[in-house]
């Protein structure tokens, strides 16, 4: 049984301002953008975000972002981007990982800065270039290639007789970093572990699929996705035909108008060959980059601004690695008995689409009285979430999963689909690799409704 202090209240902040948000389109990794890099991306993301605001980079105090691969040239890349953006020497900036939730942490990061009074405007968002996470040397290339590098040229010449064809076999740095080191699976075994603790079927989880592509495309149709998506301009991958030396890209590249039941149904597991979690129901490999500009409420109002919408409160939990995907669980649970609020208060819901199953477990974690007793001891289910009130514009499954990213993406599209709609209150939240759930509270309105 978890422990009852997953519950403890907290201080409550006051609101978050959300002066302007954007991301870049989405691509699949080693595709449109496998040559434009993660600094480059947030550049991009930041200077928008920035523009969309009124203000200039000059304004920015400080700047935060997300990121999980690390790029080896751009050690903390927020800084690299804030000073390509144009923001001054003088302002400082700095880099969080908490793995998928990166964007959402540098979100908190940020508010915790503002209530300091360290900063009256900071850009916090994620950025990650998932095509570019190198390859690398198994250990004993490593060695070898040290001791080759010392040697003299007698030394050099009895090395190279030690030279194994095996030393050259790559270590793929981005596989390790999908694979939890405590528990020994990768995310996609673990989407397994749940989907079978939970009995959702193969064809429950591709009818997920389906409907995350056709409510994309649905978005993108209706001019949705566009109001959020900057263009980022960027030259072809090496030996691809084009017709200029520059494209532009405008829209996110994964999602299917013509996706089908059929076509989802031909795909074979990938991570366990009796298994159900399919390339198809699970969320790609994805580059791209968001940023919003935040402010306090306070400042926003004296400034006379009509933020997208304001933070009201957020949670973080842990879980087992092997069922990480129930994280959104423990945090929405914390940030319930936290803010009093229960989840007939929210109108609408992001849920980080990393595994059809893995969000389908949630669902039914959520309106289990079974669950609740199992874990916690509690004698009533948390809630139930409304399908229809849950990813309406679609989810990672078709737009893909940045990382560092989509903690920052998921704020901002919720935000907008509040709006959209009329509608107030929105939950976002995620799971983490590791086994950790992050939730955000969001309003349209600076005032909490009861």
């Amino acid at each position: 049984m978890t422990s009852s202090n997953s519950t403890t209240q907290q201080t409550p902040l006051p609101p978050l301002a959300v002066v302007s948000g954007v991301r870049t389109p989405f691509a699949k990794a080693y595709g449109a953008l496998a040559d434009v890099p993660a600094d480059e991306l947030g550049r991009i993301a930041l200077r928008e975000a920035v523009s969309r605001s009124g203000l200039s980079p000059g304004d920015v105090d400080e700047v935060v972002f997300g990121n999980v691969a690390g790029p080896p040239e751009s050690a903390n890349v927020s800084r690299v981007i804030a000073l390509r953006a144009g923001i001054p020497q003088d302002r400082p900036a700095h880099t969080v990982n908490r793995n998928c939730a990166s964007g959402m942490e540098s979100i908190i990061s940020a508010w915790q800065i503002l209530r300091e009074g360290r900063a009256r405007v900071v850009v916090a968002g994620g950025t990650e270039s998932m095509s570019q996470v190198p390859l690398l040397w198994r250990r004993e290339m490593q060695e070898w290639l040290f001791e080759f590098r010392k040697a003299k040229w007698g030394g050099k010449l009895k090395l190279l007789a030690r030279l194994r064809p095996s030393y050259f076999q790559p270590v793929a740095g981005l596989e390790l970093g999908l694979t939890d080191p405590v528990c020994g699976l990768n995310m996609g075994e673990t989407a397994e572990v749940i989907a079978k603790e939970f009995g959702i079927s193969r064809e429950d989880q591709d009818a997920f699929a389906l409907a995350s592509h056709q409510r994309v495309t649905a978005a993108w149709e209706r001019c949705f996705y566009s109001g959020e998506v900057t263009p980022v301009v960027y030259e072809p991958p090496t030996g691809e035909a084009e017709e200029t030396a520059e494209t532009k890209l405008e829209r996110d590249v994964g999602p299917r108008a013509g996706q089908t039941l059929q076509a989802l149904a031909k795909l074979r597991p990938i991570f366990d060959k009796h298994g159900t979690v399919t390339a198809g129901n699970s969320c790609p490999i994805t580059d791209g980059a968001a940023a919003l500009t935040l402010m306090s409420a306070d400042r926003a109002k004296a400034e006379g601004r009509t933020p997208l919408g304001y933070v009201h409160g957020y949670a973080i939990a842990g879980c087992d690695p092997r069922r990480m995907g129930l994280g959104p669980v423990y945090a929405i649970r914390k940030l319930l008995a936290s803010s009093g609020l229960t989840l007939r208060d929210f109108e609408l819901f992001e849920i980080n689409e990393a595994f059809a199953a893995q969000v389908l477990a949630c669902q039914r974690a959520l309106a289990s009285r079974t669950f609740a007793e199992k874990e916690w001891g509690g004698t009533e289910a948390i809630g139930e979430i409304d399908p229809e009130r849950l990813n309406v514009n679609g989810g990672a499954i078709a737009l893909g999963h940045p990382v560092g990213v989509s903690g920052t993406r998921l704020v901002l599209t919720l935000l907008r689909a509040l709006k959209e709609r009329g509608l107030q209150r929105g939950l976002a939240s995620l799971c983490v690799g590791g086994g950790q759930g992050v939730a955000v509270w969001v309003e349209r309105t600076e005032e909490k409704r009861t």
